[in-house]
Parts: structure tokens; C-alpha cells; sequence
């Protein structure tokens, strides 16, 4: 197994970030894994790839730049699998499907009720609770879905109701963590660093693979390693503040790149954790809706059967 930090200007990696799109980071990582392969003997042997959370974005991509270079002495691709993932639209998957995972989660959220009434009303005066019913069913309505309005394109950001629940939930739970909606106070030490509002870090805490003994151990350059990157890797290392540089790619889902994964190697895992709140289980669902692949769009039912893990001993 090899963990790849990439793109550059994440974690240890060195340059200055040059791209803008997915399309050129699949090629860049494509070019450094066939020089991989060559410096370590890695010539035909079978590659699955897999990531989690952006990873949505990044696996599919490099997965598709190892398809198109069509040579399987050094992209001999067998099987994806990406956990937790961004597919598409972002408002499909997180804005669309927030109040949904509310009222599902209810007793763990635990809002009152003048707070659930009125982010419901807005739900529906922002055209999401019709959209989910639309939507999320199987088999799905022809695609391609709409796209719904971005909610941050409006000054008073009114429908974005991902981070006006957020809020709440903070507000009864300090400790609210988004990736794991069970926790609770107090926060729990993370040695990777503090990625989260509210996240511990004791006196003297240092991060692990910022420690000089971590890194002469795994031959690392001197970094000032952060688990997210304050470089905007998709900003051609020209201005890393400037927000209108930023990925120039459409999701995955909504392109044919997913797609022509699922298609080539007919070994593609998709997994969703019930208890992430950042990218519930149906946002991710309902963008595969919106896929075509082997002429079929989407899932014909709903997918409930059981997934088993070979057990290797």
C-alpha cells in the first residue's frame, strides 16, 4: 500500500501548485506514478486507487488520466474505492439533503421545535424538500437533474440551510462533530492537528508529522505539515487568498468521468458513513441517481443489500 499526499502544495509535498482543474491533476499524478513504478519495480502490477471526502473528486479524475494513457505496463487500473465522497453539485449533496438527515437524527441533534418548524419552511421556500422527493427515488426520473441556485451566490446566504443547522447543533453540543455526529464533550486530542471549531490541543502539543524525529524517520523534507493545507492548490501559487481561484472541474457524477470508471473496471466501491453530517449518505445516493453507466441510469431500488468484507486472516 503507498498513501499518496497530492496535489502539491498539500502536506509534504514540494513545488509550487500549477493547475486549475481535475483534469491536469490526474495527468500530473499520472506522470509521477509511472516514474513510481519505474523507480521501484511496480511495472504491471494492478493499481486500486481509493480516497475519501475531496478524494470524490480526486480518485475519479486520476482514475480516468489512467484510463485515457491506455498502457497497462504502468496504469494497469483493477478497482476504485472512495469513502464519504464530494461526486457533485455541492448544493445537491449537502444543502439539498441536510434537513432530511435532521429529522432522522432528531434525537441526537436534539433542536426545538420553533428552530425545526422554521428551517423546514425554509427548506421548502428554497424548492429543496420537492427537489429530495423528486429526486431520490428509484428508479430515478431521466436525467440530467437541474441544477439548483448556489446558495452563497445570494448576499444573505438564506439557503444555505448546511451551515444555519451547523450553527445549532454547535449551539447545543459545543463538541458537535461533523464527521461523527455522536460525539460529545469534551473534544478528543488529534495528533494530525486541529481541523474542527472547538478542537483540543493540550500545552505544548505538537503535531505528529511536524515533529523533526517523524520526519527525518520517514525521509521528509523540513515542513510545516498541516492536515489542511492553508495553499490554494488550485491557485497556480499566484495569490492563495484569492477565492475566485478554485477548482475548475464539474464533480465527477456530472460529466461522464464516473461514468467511464465504473464502466472500465467494473470494480468500483462507493461508501457512505450514516454518521457523517458533511456529506450525508443520501446527498451521495442522490448524485449517483443522476449517472448513467452500462445504459441504466441510477439505481433501479433502493441499494439494501448487505456489503461483506472478505475476512483475510
Amino acid at each position: 500500500m503507498v498513501w499518496v499526499e497530492q496535489p502539491v502544495g498539500v502536506g509534504y509535498t514540494q513545488g509550487v501548485p500549477n493547475i486549475t482543474d481535475e483534469v491536469q491533476l490526474g495527468l500530473e499524478f499520472a506522470g509521477f506514478y509511472k516514474q513510481f513504478a519505474t523507480t521501484f519495480g511496480l511495472e504491471k502490477k494492478k493499481v486500486y486507487l481509493t480516497g475519501e471526502s475531496y478524494g470524490g473528486f480526486y480518485v475519479p479524475y486520476i482514475a480516468d488520466a489512467f484510463i485515457s494513457q491506455n498502457d497497462d505496463t504502468y496504469f494497469n487500473l483493477a478497482g476504485v474505492a472512495i469513502n464519504d465522497p464530494i461526486l457533485g453539485d455541492a448544493t445537491l449533496q449537502q444543502e439539498v439533503t441536510v434537513v432530511p438527515y435532521l429529522d432522522y437524527w432528531s434525537n441526537l441533534f436534539a433542536l426545538n421545535e420553533s428552530f425545526t418548524a422554521a428551517i423546514h419552511e425554509r427548506n421548502d421556500f428554497c424548492n429543496y424538500t420537492s427537489y429530495f422527493d423528486t429526486y431520490l427515488t428509484f428508479p430515478p426520473p431521466p436525467g440530467p437533474f437541474p441544477v439548483l441556485p448556489d446558495p452563497f451566490a445570494d448576499e444573505n446566504y438564506t439557503c444555505d440551510q448546511f451551515d444555519t443547522v451547523y450553527a445549532a447543533a454547535l449551539a447545543v453540543n459545543p463538541c458537535f462533530n461533523i464527521y461523527h455526529i455522536t460525539d460529545t464533550c469534551p473534544h478528543l486530542f488529534n495528533q494530525l492537528g486541529i481541523v474542527n471549531p472547538g478542537d483540543y490541543e493540550p500545552p505544548g502539543a505538537q503535531v505528529y508529522f511536524n515533529r523533526s524525529d517523524v520526519q527525518k524517520a520517514i525521509n521528509a523534507p523540513p515542513t510545516n505539515w498541516m492536515q489542511c493545507t492553508s495553499t490554494n492548490v488550485f491557485g497556480l501559487g499566484i495569490n492563495n487568498t484569492n477565492t475566485s481561484l478554485h477548482d475548475q472541474s464539474l464533480g465527477p457524477a456530472q460529466n461522464g468521468v464516473l461514468q467511464r470508471v465504473i464502466e472500465t473496471t467494473n470494480n468500483t466501491i462507493i461508501g457512505v458513513g450514516n454518521l457523517d453530517f458533511l456529506l450525508p449518505p443520501n446527498g451521495t445516493l442522490m448524485a449517483l441517481q443522476n449517472v448513467t453507466w452500462n445504459g441504466v441510469q441510477g439505481f433501479q431500488k433502493f441499494p439494501a443489500n448487505e456489503f461483506y468484507t472478505p475476512y483475510h486472516p
